[in-house]
């Protein structure tokens, strides 16, 4: 009864927040608590609630100073060279963006943290997906399935999870995973370069100028649009040192003040969505900021302190440093909170979530009936099985509970018939490119709401191709000998 009742709640969640019948917060909050009424354990609804967000406490707090940190670099212009370097690839053709947007990503990801990676793409990529009318769930999905490939990475959650679950060595695991993992960044950039072609197919191959010839069009009853530019675009609020420009449409007769659009530098600059001129920008500070990231992602990759600790401190720092008065760092906190506030409600939200699945017993019940389904004839191929069964399981479970609950259940398994555990661990990782994109990642929430796309849309785009990269892994992993 418990496994069809947690396979029943997520399937609901998953089913009305992709309908948009409900907000991923309402759903989180309340699909749970319903069904722990159904399971017989409503009086313990409170129990489970504290001790998921007892859980999730601490990524909150990550999450919440990181937004924080990496705003503050990013209103500074920190990452103003990367963005123009990556924008003057990509141009104005759809297909370099998409491309682009993938090679952002799976660089920046190399810090082994969703959060940020999300961060530093979306306030890259976002205003130039607006500015070209592209499909922002192209953006959001490209980019997690980049983020899943290179989650495996070491100091990234899984390969460590899995070497502690069944006390291997991480680089045991990890190096002989390579060929795979590449074969799998390659599928991404493949994918990212198909989306490309579509998005180039619908709108076309777009000059600079051609960008902003909408802007001089001549109309008869103009009606006022306004398109936030500026680094950091998704985050919106006034003060928040953006520019703004207004973009005039409507029938012939009337017509805006914009320029001629002759100068392709000052074109360039307008569509990067980088404000040259933000107040923002602290350039004789770059290289103590530049030096302070560099910092915190090498504490962070030699675990010297715990990451939300690291954070709290180096924001703390970025913002004393880079805006020394109250009143500007109220600015800066404030141009911030709406991300803040949208990333930490939801992981809040999804510790109620966690927290039924976890103290009610379902997801316990649900591992042990796939793992006991598995034919014997199957003991042989328990790598195989493996690799099949983390893409399901780590979406429907977090990596703690699949890692440490599930994966030494099955590594027990393909030892009695004589498979190494390495291999079981290895093809453990083969899911994460799905992973990243499961309601109970809290950084599939940074995502979507500086993308301002809707978790249930993101779903529905992400779930086929995330789900084909990771078999892409697995295929690699198997004709590599590697699984």
């Amino acid at each position: 009864m418990l496994t069809i009742l947690g396979f029943t709640m997520i399937a609901t969640f998953l089913v009305l927040i992709m309908m948009k019948k409900m907000s991923p917060i309402a759903a989180l909050v309340l699909i749970p608590a319903l069904f722990c009424v159904f399971v017989g354990k409503g009086a313990h609804l409170g129990d489970y609630v504290i001790e998921g967000v007892g859980t999730l406490a601490p990524t909150a707090a990550m999450l919440m100073f990181a937004i924080v940190y990496f705003g503050v670099m990013i209103d500074v212009g920190l990452f103003d060279p990367i963005v123009r370097g990556i924008l003057k690839f990509c141009k104005a053709d759809p297909l370099r963006i998409v491309v682009g947007t993938a090679l952002l990503a799976a660089i920046v990801s190399l810090d082994g943290d969703g959060s940020t990676t999300f961060m530093i793409t979306v306030s890259a990529m976002y205003p130039l997906y607006k500015r070209l009318k592209m499909s922002l769930v192209v953006m959001t999905g490209v980019a997690a399935t980049a983020n899943g490939v290179m989650n495996t990475l070491p100091w990234g959650g899984p390969t460590a999870r899995a070497a502690t679950a069944l006390k291997l060595d991480a680089g045991d695991i990890f190096v002989p995973m390579i060929p795979a993992l590449a074969v799998g960044l390659v599928a991404v950039i493949a994918l990212s370069y198909v989306l490309g072609l579509r998005e180039r197919k619908r709108l076309g191959v777009l000059s600079l100028a051609d960008v902003l010839t909408d802007e001089k069009q001549l109309v008869d009853e103009p009606e006022t649009e306004t398109v936030l530019v500026g680094a950091g675009a998704a985050a919106g609020g006034p003060g928040d040192g953006k520019v703004r420009m207004t973009k005039t449409t409507g029938g012939a007769g009337s017509g805006t003040d914009a320029s001629d659009g002759d100068d392709e530098e000052e074109d360039d600059i307008r569509l990067q969505g980088l404000d040259p001129n933000r107040p923002t920008l602290r350039p004789k500070l770059y290289w103590f900021n530049a030096l302070l990231t560099a910092t915190l992602l090498t504490a962070m990759i030699m675990e010297l302190m715990p990451i939300p600790v690291l954070f709290v401190l180096a924001a703390a720092l970025a913002l004393t440093v880079n805006f020394p008065h109250i009143p500007d760092q109220k600015a800066r906190l404030a141009a911030h909170a709406d991300n803040v506030l949208n990333v930490s409600g939801m992981v809040f939200a999804a510790a109620v979530f966690t927290g039924v699945l976890q103290g009610t017993g379902m997801v316990d019940s649900m591992a042990k009936w796939l793992v006991d389904g598995i034919p014997d004839g199957m003991g042989p191929h328990m790598a195989l099985v493996t690799g099949v069964l983390s893409l399901p399981l780590t979406y429907f479970m977090s990596n703690d509970g699949f890692y440490f609950g599930v994966l030494p259940v099955l590594a027990e398994a393909g030892a009695a018939h004589g498979v190494s555990p390495l291999e079981i661990a290895r093809a453990s990782l083969v899911g994460q490119p799905l992973h990243m994109s499961s309601p109970l990642v809290p950084a599939v929430y940074v995502l979507v709401g500086m993308a301002k796309v809707e978790f249930g849309d993101h779903t529905k785009f992400v779930v086929k191709w995330a789900a084909l990269t990771s078999l892409v892994v697995l295929g690699a992993g198997i004709l590599f000998g590697i699984i």
